[in-house]
């Protein structure tokens, strides 16, 4: 079905920024960086996919039978996305706060062209129907192409973001949150707030350079569907299989670097490593992830193989935790997915109950926000990340949007759950409110 071919790069060859420049042509794009991050779990440095042959796009009804349709009729490489309001195919819950991107609920394709990068590695993996372009493709991108400084009109306009609700507001909800905490209904929910502009244009792709520059995380995502744009500085893993190997990493507690201060920033980890609060969110949101994987998993299979471990990245401190399950024999690789999504780490505990209460207190639509990105290859298996740390843009309605959120359990303090939202939202402010 698809045409591939292998060539070394030469040391210090630009191919990300070739390989970037040239997806700019494109209508359907989904490019994965993880940033040099040694992960032993991951297959590739960087991945991009263009050119749809097929896509499938729909909203939430019925709309994982129709990516299992879709995924298991195509048994090529998919890549695409899941909003976070396809729990509303899950579960029976609604969605009907403002939504001002209007992004499709479900969103996948099958690419005519795929770059896979490992090391100094590249793999093109083209379908027949365009494989008489491979070799010219190859040619133009080992001479690194023309890169072309493409801005749009609005050049070196700063965006102002504003809040959708006041400071005030969000400490209320908090309260409220904490109250339901009080009267048993969760113990733990993931509440998040919007910052938004309007009438904003700027080049989507640049953005998202200057972004990846500043976060560098492990699952950086860059993705275009037509006018709608996913600009992401993800540090999560949501769920990844291969063959009958289920990984999902949920992050639960953030801290702040201090980057001109090597001993305060061994003090900021430590102190995460060791905050009780921190610990008790993760330990929840472990334990539901744990529930998830055991509805597809083998009988005794589910293990924690790492608890609360801390990682630094460029603009945070992380807690992480790593779940493992084996699949059971005969399960579909979408089921997997429709039995654990939304993750548990944007959600909560109980997690319908969570889901039901951030409706209630949330005042926007989720969107692709706390959804996940990832692809499936041939035989099945996948890997997707959790949609954080991310600007979402409808280039055609000129509305651009970031949201940000925390675990609120017992012991959460409403003014220092508003402050991690502002070290959270700090590089995606940046970003956008700087000159290009």
């Amino acid at each position: 079905m698809r045409v591939s071919k292998k060539v070394i790069l030469e040391e210090g060859f630009p191919i990300k920024k070739v390989l970037l420049n040239r997806a700019r042509q494109f209508e359907e794009v989904v490019w994965f960086d993880s940033n040099e991050h040694k992960d032993r779990y991951s297959q590739y440095d960087a991945v991009l996919a263009v050119d749809a042959f097929t896509a499938i796009q729909t909203d939430a009804s019925k709309a994982f039978d129709k990516l299992k349709e879709y995924q298991e009729t195509t048994t090529d490489w998919i890549f695409g996305y899941l909003s976070y309001d396809l729990k509303n195919d899950v579960e029976n819950l609604k969605s009907q706060n403002f939504d001002g991107l209007g992004f499709p609920e479900l969103f996948f394709f099958q690419p005519k062209k795929i770059f896979f990068l490992k090391d100094n590695e590249l793999e093109l993996h083209y379908l027949r129907m365009v494989d008489d372009e491979l070799e010219e493709d190859l040619e133009q991108i080992l001479q690194k192409g023309h890169f072309k400084e493409e801005i749009l009109s609005g050049e070196g306009n700063p965006v102002k973001m504003q809040p959708r609700i006041s400071k005030e507001d969000y400490l209320q909800k908090v309260e409220e949150m904490l109250a339901h905490i009080q009267r048993g209904d969760i113990y733990e929910a993931n509440f998040c707030q919007e910052f938004f502009a309007e009438g904003v244009e700027f080049d989507p792709l640049e953005k998202f350079i200057a972004l990846n520059a500043i976060s560098k995380p492990p699952f950086a995502t860059f993705l275009k569907n037509h006018d709608h744009y996913l600009l992401s500085a993800s540090p999560e893993r949501y769920l990844q299989k291969k063959g009958d190997q289920l990984l999902t990493q949920p992050i639960k507690g953030t801290a702040p670097r201090a980057h001109f201060d090597p001993e305060k920033d061994r003090e900021l980890a430590l102190k995460l490593e060791q905050d009780p609060k921190e610990r008790s969110e993760n330990v929840m949101i472990v334990d539901l992830v744990r529930n998830d994987l055991s509805k597809t998993a083998k009988k005794g299979s589910v293990e924690v193989a790492e608890l609360c471990k801390v990682y630094s990245y460029p603009q945070v401190h992380q807690m992480i935790s790593t779940v493992k399950a084996t699949l059971e024999k005969g399960i579909p690789a979408v089921e997997v997915l429709r039995t654990t999504f939304p993750m548990g780490s944007m959600t909560g505990a109980p997690k319908i109950s969570a889901m039901e209460i951030i409706e209630e207190l949330e005042k926007t639509k989720r969107g692709l926000y706390s959804g996940a990105v990832g692809y499936f290859d041939p035989s099945g298996d996948f890997d997707f990340n959790v949609v954080i740390r991310s600007i979402l843009y409808n280039q055609t309605t000129k509305y651009v949007s970031f949201s940000v959120g925390g675990a609120i359990t017992s012991r959460s303090v409403p003014e220092n759950e508003y402050q991690e939202c502002l070290v959270k939202a700090a590089a995606l402010k940046q970003v956008l409110e700087e000159n290009e």
